[in-house]
C-alpha cells in the first residue's frame, strides 16, 4: 500500500502482563519501569526525526496511551485516539498465560494463539480493520499501538501476506518508519 502518507509506528512499552507471559488483547495492564524506559527511548528516537506536519494517533487502550504520553511528549500535535489501533481481540483467551495455552492446545507458537482464540478477532479481521484505518489517513502520522496490530499495519503497508506475521520485525522500545511501501527500523544515533 504505497498511497499512504509517511508513518512512524510504535508499539507500547513492556507491561506487567507482558512480563508474566499473559495475553492482553483488549484487557489492559500497566507499564513496567522497563516499559516506561522503552517509551523514553522511542521519544529520543523521534526527537531525531523531522515531525513537522505529523499528526499523532494512539490506540485508546491504557498501555498504548501511557506510552504515547511519554514517547510523544515533544510532538506538538494533540494525541488522537482511534479504536482501529486497539490490539487484536483474543476472545476467551484474553488474560490467560501464553505458554499454557500453546501447550494445552498443541499450537505451534504464540502467534497461533492470536488467530485461533475462541471468540477472537483473528488475523483476517485484524487485517481488514487496519486496512480501513490506513485508507482514512490523509496526513503524515505517528501511530502508537500494540504488538500484533503494529505487525499487521506494517504487513499491509509493505504489501506482504498475513502469513509473514512471524517474519516481520517487532519489539518494544522501537520505532518503525514506513513510507512508499518500505519499512525502516530506527535507532538512536550516537
Amino acid at each position: 500500500m504505497t498511497d499512504v502518507p509517511p508513518l512512524f509506528i510504535l508499539r507500547h512499552g513492556q507491561t506487567e502482563w507482558n512480563l508474566q507471559g499473559r495475553l492482553q488483547g483488549r484487557f489492559d495492564s500497566p507499564l513496567t519501569d522497563l516499559g516506561r524506559a522503552q517509551a523514553e527511548t522511542q521519544r529520543n528516537i523521534l526527537r531525531q526525526q523531522n515531525l513537522h506536519g505529523f499528526h499523532a494517533v494512539s490506540s485508546p487502550q491504557g498501555r498504548a496511551m501511557a506510552t504515547a504520553r511519554i514517547a510523544l511528549k515533544d510532538v506538538r500535535a494533540p494525541i488522537a485516539e482511534d479504536r482501529a489501533l486497539a490490539e487484536i481481540g483474543l476472545g476467551e483467551w484474553a488474560g490467560k498465560h501464553r505458554a499454557e495455552l500453546v501447550a494445552e492446545y498443541g499450537l505451534r507458537d504464540g502467534f497461533d494463539l492470536y488467530d485461533h482464540a475462541p471468540g477472537g478477532e483473528g488475523f483476517a479481521g485484524l487485517r481488514q480493520r487496519v486496512t480501513a484505518f490506513l485508507r482514512r489517513l490523509d496526513a503524515p502520522t505517528v501511530i502508537v499501538t500494540h504488538g500484533m496490530t503494529s505487525r499487521m499495519l506494517r504487513l499491509v503497508l509493505t504489501d506482504r501476506p498475513t502469513a509473514a506475521i512471524r517474519e516481520i520485525d517487532g519489539g518494544q522500545g522501537v520505532v518503525f518508519r514506513v513510507e512508499n511501501g518500505r519499512q525502516h527500523r530506527l535507532s538512536l544515533r550516537g
